[in-house]
């Protein structure tokens, strides 16, 4: 339910150098940031003190730190703040992993790893962050070029054609072109680490097996469906985009809620430039695929969704459906006007990709603004495709 961003998809180029040192940072959104902690958090003591303690700081290194308790509340204010994801109800619920002492290519992959352990939870799948270090003024924080910390592979064909997801072919060229040898070759090999760490050399980091929880999709009516051979990971963390609190930007903040059926179901295994699964679903239906309006592609996404909530089910992994879903976006949305605070949120993106006019979201609209704290996405910064 967090992964809900869609950046166009560009071709890596290794040979661009890394951006510029990062600039100190804006006294403003620091001041902003410790009013809406002290705000919301009374109990923490004096705001004026704080902000001659931050502002000294500032004007002394170019840049401050957050004490614990800021970093904590930032981060869960920053997923409150997503306009683009449905799932914020519980955003109280974060878990943050302060990892800000970690800067090497190799500690940042082993913090991954123990990240995925920690969120899958056996199935029962835990909202975390892991924060790794922050920008400084001339002194860049690590960066991870995957969009997720779980991706599989697209090998891309001489006739044009790709084995996997499509839309990670460019990608995977470019861990081949670092030097990761390929998986097996199937559809679902999971992509690499690539981390760029204080010498911005890129390096590859192989996410151990034990660390990834799949379910294999079958259907509840349908015995065939598994003769499919489908599956997926359960747990979808983020690692693409930048977790700025006043003014300091992580830009290795890897993030993950659980997913909602439809990310599944109607984008990842349906979308063309992904699995691109309709077709074949639509064959093994028996249904008439010769006129559109026969609305095959429909009944097929439906059938497609059904086996992934199922499966899921069974295999006893946290998942929702974008029915509920939509619900419980409607009592956030609640809450936080009783609150006292604009809840933000971009229609095109909260409306569900299945069945949208049958949701509640669908039948309102909403206030599309840009809060902060914030999770952003730097394109020029990285060279991968971004949330999906």
């Amino acid at each position: 339910m967090l992964a809900w961003l869609k950046i166009p998809v560009t071709t890596p180029d290794l040979a661009e150098p890394a951006s510029a040192a990062p600039d100190p940072v804006r006294p403003e959104q620091a001041e902003e940031f410790i009013r809406l902690y002290h705000a919301e958090n009374p109990e923490a003591g004096s705001v004026s003190r704080r902000l001659r303690a931050v502002m000294l700081e500032i004007l002394r290194t170019g840049t401050y730190q957050h004490t614990e308790d800021e970093l904590v509340f930032g981060a869960r204010v920053a997923w409150r703040n997503s306009n683009r994801c449905i799932g914020r109800l519980y955003w109280r619920s974060l878990r943050v992993r302060d990892r800000r002492d970690v800067r090497t290519a190799d500690g940042v992959a082993a913090e991954c790893v123990a990240h995925l352990r920690e969120a899958t939870g056996g199935g029962r799948i835990r909202p975390t962050i892991t924060v790794f270090a922050p920008d400084e003024p001339g002194r860049r924080a690590p960066r991870i070029w995957n969009e997720q910390l779980i991706r599989y592979a697209g090998y891309r064909a001489a006739d044009g054609s790709v084995i996997g997801d499509a839309r990670y072919a460019d990608f995977t060229a470019t861990a081949r072109r670092l030097g990761w040898p390929g998986g097996p070759g199937t559809r679902f090999d999971v992509l690499p680490l690539i981390i760029e760490a204080e010498d911005r050399r890129p390096t590859l980091h192989t996410v151990p097996g034990d660390a990834i929880l799949e379910v294999l999709i079958h259907h509840p009516h349908h015995p065939w469906f598994a003769e499919l051979g489908l599956r997926w990971h359960a747990v979808p963390a983020i690692s693409g985009m930048c977790l700025e609190i006043g003014g300091i930007c992580y830009p290795a903040a890897p993030f993950n809620g659980w997913y909602m059926g439809a990310e599944i179901g109607a984008r990842n295994l349906a979308d063309t430039g992904r699995y691109n699964l309709l077709p074949v679903v639509a064959e093994r239906l028996g249904l008439d695929t010769s006129r559109e309006r026969t609305l095959w592609r429909d009944r097929a996404l439906v059938e497609l969704n059904v086996a992934v909530l199922h499966s899921f089910a069974v295999a006893d992994v946290s998942m929702t459906d974008h029915h509920t879903e939509a619900r419980r976006f409607l009592t956030h949305l609640e809450r936080e006007e009783r609150a006292g605070r604009v809840c933000p949120a971009d229609w095109s993106w909260i409306v569900p990709p299945l069945s949208g006019a049958a949701t509640p979201v669908f039948h309102r609209y909403y206030d599309d603004l840009r809060l902060r704290p914030e999770f952003v996405y730097h394109p020029a910064e990285r060279p991968c495709p971004g949330p999906a």
